[in-house]
């Protein structure tokens, strides 16, 4: 293709540019205000001169620092995490750290509720954390000194989901928890098989910790002992705890995989820490108290000559880029606050960072490389290798500058796994000064901050949608329809035109395989130092065994952990009872009255949906019977029965509203999407494969299923690949936040395309 002469105007435009959605987001998540609301931040440039400013005050020369840290920050380049930048340079009493891992809880009653306190404090001041509830002794077991048997792991799990739905972190949103238990554990069936039942444990991630010894007594089909304390419990085959697993994983997403003794024996630290959990989406293992801060090189923004022949990232241009950025997170443990003295203590002793990468997917297509080849993986593989080298570089020159982290010991360091596949160059620069940073890289979900960046891809997943359109609330209440285009399409667009037919390899993450997804993780894994937060999609309709087989794949692979989704429905559902596939049955043409209305015949037809919701102990029946006209049948009463009378005020009235607006006729369907806009803020339900906000919004499901099964309305059309013209549909379930049908899994959390809201802050 020939390129357009205007092309480097073009290109300006759109990176100096914000796009809509990146502005909202700076503006409701990241931009400083006052306490009246009014901005402080008139700019985003004023946001990046704020943590700038705020990070290089930490350093000797705060002048020196600045001016470098803002160009870092400039354009997106560098990306840190979304606490750093709403943040940095604040008053607020919140941590600049997104991730956190709680102390060990010892098995004790007194001490298991100080860990509860311990974990609000923490989600109050805007941490997410994990925890390792494998140190509880087994539902059943015997309680010395009082004459009563143990209440179980899952017992407390519950109360900390229920603390955590009263506590919003840092004052904005619901905290995020991670939850793990060994695989050896007696209660091992019980955690896996936790979130079948509809509403528990809805805040937390769940993960089983799986020890290699475990993977080889699948492989051999062998017993499995289930331990606590030295105690066999149970004894039962690795196979069929394996399967138990991945079961619940395909019916409904969780629970995780964590490959502990992988993490373990490749930890940098692993002469002075044992790991046995995780921040709320897996990318930072920590140990207990343990503590990470978080930032992303925007790889997107790096790319030189992009859809062109000579597409690359400069090297160099990437290996100052981490410089700086290793030396911006640095300053940030310094700058920062603690919810706890032990958090600060442990960020302390060992200086852990989280320095990853963003726009993977966008850097790979504007190479002209197909997200998932082993071309592509070859070289996203490459890109982590320079980041890691020029990171250790970087924290080793810190070193000699500042001294290293107070826990480096240089013989044990240094013969780590991880360090002895560095470059020799890098190893001698750490020999000669130590290093500052005990571990340096991860691949965190970058979701609302890759939104703020001008909708470049998150983190290392593929692209999701290259365009979708978002549903944009005015002042006057009406909401207009704006298109949302991916980073890379953009640009694509700026240089071919808006009619240009798309190269192959412009991809999207429901057409890749999961071979292919964990083939990408696998190759950046290689060379990061934590972990990476993923998921690998996979198709509604794959069979049980292949979906097994991604995790065994990921296994082999080295990854160090496997997290899936595929859709599905999830108990809680609502269930149907749908009349008999017969012919329709005759049913007269209604009557109205002299106002319009339509009147009821003495007999309609009809069907009932059984609906069940976690805080209702009875299902509902919701009832729609529906009259003929013109040929069509169309909805005329709605019903709604259950044993449960706490419902029943609101319940009628709604059904008789619903009902009144039937009977005028005309254009009905805008009832079930206005229901089904109606979030909770305790939180709603997966079902059906997505989420719903509310019981009304269950209501608002029930009622449209109705009418397209009855054909009174047209379902929705699934969503389409961009193509020549890319088509904008809306994507996913409705998010709690702000009720747009956009909320979709990527990187282990669950976030919004509309608004950013994100499950792990």
């Amino acid at each position: 293709m020939d390129i357009p002469a205007d092309f480097s105007a073009s290109l300006s435009s759109v990176i100096d540019t914000m796009a809509p959605i990146s502005a909202q987001i700076w503006d409701a998540k990241y931009r400083l205000k006052d306490e009246a609301g009014e901005p402080v931040d008139r700019t985003v440039e004023d946001t990046w001169r704020r943590v700038a400013r705020a990070l290089a005050e930490t350093e000797r020369e705060p002048s020196s620092w600045e001016a470098p840290f803002y160009e870092a920050l400039r354009d997106f380049r560098f990306v840190p995490a979304g606490r750093i930048i709403s943040g940095a340079g604040t008053a607020r009493r919140v941590t600049l750290f997104n991730c956190f891992v709680m102390g060990d809880i010892e098995d004790d009653l007194g001490r298991i509720f100080a860990h509860l306190r311990e974990a609000a404090l923490t989600m109050q001041q805007g941490g997410g954390i994990g925890y390792d509830f494998s140190s509880i002794r087994p539902k059943g077991a015997a309680v010395r000194g009082v004459g009563a048997d143990a209440s179980g792991p899952l017992s407390f799990m519950d109360v900390w989901d229920s603390m955590c739905r009263t506590i919003m972190s840092a004052g904005a949103r619901r905290g995020a928890m991670m939850a793990t238990m060994r695989c050896d554990h007696p209660d091992i069936e019980a955690f896996i098989a936790a979130k079948r039942e509809p509403g528990r444990l809805r805040n937390f991630n769940l993960s089983v910790l799986v020890t290699d010894d475990f993977m080889r007594a699948v492989e051999a089909d062998a017993a499995w002992d289930l331990v606590f304390e030295g105690k066999v419990y149970r004894t039962l085959q690795a196979r069929a705890l394996w399967e138990a697993i991945t079961r619940a994983t395909y019916d409904y997403a969780e629970p995780g995989v964590i490959f502990i003794d992988r993490i373990n024996k490749r930890n940098n630290l692993y002469y002075c820490e044992t790991i046995h959990a995780t921040n709320p989406c897996g990318e930072q293992p920590l140990p207990p108290y343990g503590a990470c801060l978080l930032g992303s090189i925007n790889l997107a923004r790096l790319v030189r000559d992009p859809f062109g022949s000579g597409a690359r990232i400069d090297e160099a241009e990437l290996a100052e880029l981490v410089t700086i950025a290793v030396r911006m997170l640095d300053d940030t443990i310094d700058a920062s606050g603690f919810p706890l003295e032990a958090q600060r203590e442990e960020a302390v002793a060992k200086r852990r960072v989280g320095l990853g990468m963003t726009g993977l997917a966008d850097a790979l297509m504007m190479c002209g490389l197909r997200y998932g080849t082993p071309e592509a993986a070859a070289r996203a593989g490459d890109w982590a290798r320079q980041i890691e080298r020029a990171a250790y570089l970087a924290s080793a020159a810190l070193a000699a500058e500042k001294g290293a982290f107070p826990l480096y010991d240089a013989a044990q360091y240094l013969a780590g796994e991880t360090i002895a596949g560095l470059d020799e160059d890098v190893r001698a620069a750490i020999a000669a000064h130590g290093i500052r940073n005990a571990l340096l890289t991860s691949v965190a979900p970058t979701g609302t901050i890759s939104l703020l960046s001008d909708n470049v891809s998150s983190g290392v997943e593929p692209v999701f949608a290259l365009a979708y359109t978002r549903k944009v609330l005015q002042r006057d209440g009406s909401r207009r329809e704006e298109e949302v285009t991916d980073y890379a399409l953009r640009l694509f667009r700026a240089k071919f035109g808006e009619g240009a037919p798309l190269p192959a390899h412009f991809v999207t993450a429901q057409e890749l395989t999961p071979a292919e997804h964990v083939r990408m993780q696998a190759a950046v894994q290689r060379h990061v130092d934590s972990a990476i937060s993923k998921t690998v999609n996979v198709p509604e309709d794959i069979g049980f065994e292949a979906f097994q087989e991604v995790y065994l794949d990921a296994y082999r692979s080295g990854c160090k952990g496997c997290t899936t989704y595929r859709p599905n429905a999830v108990t809680g559902s609502v269930l149907e009872v749908a009349p008999p596939a017969d012919a329709k049955p005759a049913v007269a043409a209604p009557a109205t009255t002299a106002a319009g209305l339509l009147v009821r015949a003495d007999k309609l037809i009809g069907a009932t949906y059984k609906l069940r919701w976690p805080d209702s102990e009875h299902a509902m029946y919701v009832t729609i019977n529906d009259i003929e006209q013109d040929g069509v049948r169309r909805p005329f009463e709605v019903f709604v029965n259950s044993k449960n009378l706490e419902h029943y005020a609101w319940v009628v009235a709604l059904t008789r509203m619903i009902s009144a607006v039937f009977r005028r006729g005309g254009e009905v369907a805008f009832v079930a999407e206005e229901l089904k806009q109606v979030f909770d803020p305790r939180g709603g339900q997966w079902s059906g494969g997505r989420y719903v906000p509310s019981l009304v919004a269950a209501i608002g499901d029930v009622i449209e299923r109705h009418m397209v099964e009855t054909g009174f309305l047209v379902p929705p059309s699934s969503q389409q690949r961009v193509a020549e013209a890319p088509a904008t549909t809306p994507l996913g379930a409705l998010c709690p936040k702000c009720s747009q049908p956009g909320l979709v899994r990527e990187a282990g959390c669950l976030s919004c395309l509309h608004c950013g809201w994100s499950k792990c802050g």
